[in-house]
């Protein structure tokens, strides 16, 4: 076969595998072909998506925002959703659906898990009720606060809109973050009381916050444990004393961070919004250091130090893994869930420790 003769035997043979390879996936029924592993984070702090996990069947166990996710005692993961056909969704480690309940929580936000007496205990932020709601792990309610007239600052309920809450595990003390109200911190002792509060919206870049969103007590400093609390449009982490006195600032530019989530000495949280335009939805976690340095940003670009300050983040996502982060959760082996909002009501996105 000549030079030109082969020209032809090529191009045609090519030709025909490109048919085919068109043709395939509908004429022969093949799906397409998978793509690669994704993964997220930096350093030692890297995540393999799990693709599809938690799915559920929408018309049985409908979610709407996913905002809030822990692990129980029992390795359960717990998740909270506005969707009052099943505001409480309680799944496996492999994503298999466990158990759902709750429908009175159109609101549902912030979910903390407590441990009294050798039980466990779900504290839940209801922002459209304008309460914190106190129950089992069935669903049975056994507390409620309502708006915190004791303080003095509180006209009326409707200028309490609660997002989170912390409790500390040495007393069973409560932390109440009004982010989308008045801004403030309230206090009470473990039946209810109030004890104190502090902070409110303000001009003050210590003692006030513009959308204290997230509370956290941290107990990694076993002799002098403090609170951590969202500044969001701030882009910032506020640490306090444990009577609301303020102590130090860990700047986030460029992160709308939503709670501080600690597990072993790290501290986890979700962002879904950033201050630079070009970034609308900064969609990623950030993972800081017993130091508060960020050490890895899953979802978002790698976190670089400049004579000791965080140059802004921004998001860095081109496989689309994240649209609006709102929570972190990480479990037992080291794994990360993401509850979303505000993401077409899908279901948390799972990552693998690697």
């Amino acid at each position: 076969m000549n030079e030109h003769q082969n020209r032809r035997s090529f191009l045609r043979m090519a030709g025909l595998a490109a048919g085919t390879s068109l043709l395939s996936p509908s004429v022969f029924g093949q799906p397409k072909m998978p793509k690669g592993e994704v993964i997220v984070g930096h350093g030692a702090y890297r995540f393999r998506v799990v693709p599809g996990w938690g799915l559920l069947d929408a018309g049985k166990n409908p979610v709407n925002d996913c905002h809030e996710m822990v692990e129980d005692a029992k390795g359960r993961l717990i998740l909270l959703t506005n969707e009052t056909k099943n505001n409480v969704l309680i799944y496996d480690k492999s994503g298999k659906l466990l158990e759902a309940w709750g429908t009175s929580y159109p609101g549902a936000h912030g979910l903390t898990l407590a441990n009294e007496g050798g039980e466990q205990f779900l504290f839940i932020a209801d922002n459209a009720r304008r309460q914190v709601i106190k129950t089992d792990l069935k669903g049975r309610e056994i507390m409620k606060l309502e708006y915190p007239k004791e303080t003095g600052v509180y006209d009326h309920p409707g200028q309490f809109t609660p997002t989170e809450t912390a409790i500390n595990p040495a007393n069973g003390d409560i932390y109440v973050a009004d982010g989308y109200g008045a801004n403030y911190i309230t206090r009470y002792d473990a039946k209810g009381k109030y004890i104190s509060h502090f902070g409110g919206r303000g001009e003050s870049l210590t003692e006030n916050f513009d959308c204290c969103h997230g509370v956290l007590v941290d107990t990694r400093n076993k002799t002098n444990p403090t609170l951590l609390v969202t500044d969001r449009r701030r882009n910032a982490l506020k640490r306090f004393t444990l009577d609301g006195k303020y102590l130090s600032t860990i700047a986030l530019p460029g992160t709308y961070i939503c709670r501080p989530v600690l597990h072993g000495d790290l501290i986890y949280g979700a962002a879904y919004r950033s201050t630079n335009d070009q970034y609308p939805d900064s969609g990623y976690i950030q993972i800081l250091d017993k130091a508060d340095k960020v050490v890895s940003t899953p979802g978002g670009s790698e976190p670089v130090y400049t004579n000791g300050k965080l140059q802004e983040q921004r998001k860095q996502d081109p496989d689309k893994t994240f649209m609006h982060p709102h929570d972190v959760c990480v479990d037992s082996d080291g794994n990360v869930y993401v509850p979303q909002w505000n993401s077409k009501k899908t279901y948390p996105v799972k990552l693998e420790r690697i």
